[in-house]
């Protein structure tokens, strides 16, 4: 019985705020026990009305006037029959994010899946915090700007990225950048901070004292309390394409098309392959090569983060390693000695649809490679 009072209050705190539907609107988090009502995401030192009726089509009358806490939430003694009618709290972390950036939220998720017998993938639940992603893969632009203020301030790259360096990769200013790898994707990301006035994350000595700016080293440390540029660990990574659903081959769902996506066509290979061609997508391959897409051009995820399957692989912080959840289930940051590669994530524009999947691990990633379907993007911390 009390399981469906809940659900029937919860409904009701619902019809209340649909004239905000703008705003977040406020919900019924608890029940401490029967004639409780817990509301939160209220805005705090509003005031809001507690509502009671005699029945569901009886006529509504007000039963108390609170002031909201600190914590967003009233506590009231109801009866039967009630609702809430107040003024929605902001989510200050997604009202607040970075230019070009987008709020992944924290929570536990299911990383891996069991759906194609991935080996080094199995079902594990994993802790993230929140953090703020790139919507996009960093472009050339993007990289251009920052590389040429990292230049003049003493940064070293392997790679100036693409089409910078006289290798024809150059599809203009809105595309990912390629060829570029994991040391320089670190180093410029400390650059990015450090030219927008932001606490650098990567260092060459455990005590946080010197800066990588310069040549390629293993022995990289992390201020991971830092709140500047960094690539995402492989969990954000994969939360993040997942865009808060659970379970799926795609971050869409279970699968994939070239209207979602640019990846390489095998319908006949992969039942979840809808195509519907062989090869290339045929929106990019004519033209200038490699058959990148655009920062963009398809549909977004539930978190609002574009190509997070097909288009380019991306660099993430990790080792690869096996298990999971190295060295804990919560904000696991990957094994913790050298595999020899990196892990990278996502897929690209010429590998098929398995490899676009949101649990596949490619795993071959030394970090002084840098290839034509190698990008990234960045992450920050609250």
């Amino acid at each position: 019985m009390k399981t469906k009072i809940q659900s029937l209050f919860i409904g009701l705190a619902l019809v209340a705020g649909v004239d905000r539907a703008a705003a977040q609107l406020p919900v019924i988090t608890s029940f401490s026990q029967n004639g409780v009502l817990v509301c939160s995401n209220l805005n705090p030192g509003s005031t809001c009305t507690v509502q009671w009726a005699s029945s569901l089509t009886g006529s509504w009358s007000n039963l108390y006037t609170l002031t909201v806490t600190s914590s967003q939430s009233v506590v009231a003694s109801v009866p039967m029959f009630y609702r809430v009618l107040g003024v929605a709290a902001t989510n200050a972390a997604t009202t607040n994010a970075p230019a070009g950036m987008a709020l992944i939220p924290a929570g536990t998720f299911t990383m891996g899946d069991s759906l194609d017998g991935e080996s080094d993938a199995p079902p594990t639940n994993i802790y993230v915090s929140a953090f703020y992603m790139d919507q996009t893969d960093v472009t050339e632009a993007l990289w251009q700007q920052v590389y040429n203020w990292a230049i003049a301030h003493g940064y070293s790259f392997d790679d100036s990225g693409s089409g910078l360096d006289g290798n024809g990769y150059a599809k203009g200013p809105n595309y990912p950048v390629v060829d570029v790898n994991w040391f320089d994707c670190v180093k410029w990301s400390n650059a990015r901070s450090v030219q927008a006035g932001l606490t650098p994350v990567y260092y060459t000595d455990a005590g946080f004292t010197q800066v990588y700016t310069n040549g390629d080293t293993d022995s990289v440390y992390v201020n991971w309390s830092g709140n500047g540029y960094r690539l995402p660990t492989e969990a954000e990574w994969e939360k993040a394409a997942r865009g808060g659903l659970s379970g799926h081959r795609s971050p869409w769902g279970n699968t994939i098309s070239e209207s979602q996506a640019n990846y390489y066509g095998s319908p006949s290979s992969y039942s979840y392959d809808l195509g519907p061609y062989s090869g290339y997508n045929t929106n990019f391959d004519t033209g200038g090569y490699p058959y990148t897409s655009s920062a963009g051009y398809f549909a977004p995820n539930g978190y609002g983060l574009y190509d997070m399957a097909g288009n380019v692989f991306e660099w993430c912080w990790d080792w690869y390693g096996t298990p999971y959840g190295q060295p804990t289930n919560t904000n696991p940051t990957g094994a913790g000695s050298g595999s020899g590669y990196r892990v990278l994530r996502g897929g690209a524009w010429d590998y098929d649809a398995y490899v676009t999947r949101c649990a596949y691990r490619f795993n071959y990633g030394n970090p002084s490679y840098a290839f034509y379907d190698f990008g990234f993007r960045c992450v920050r911390g609250l």
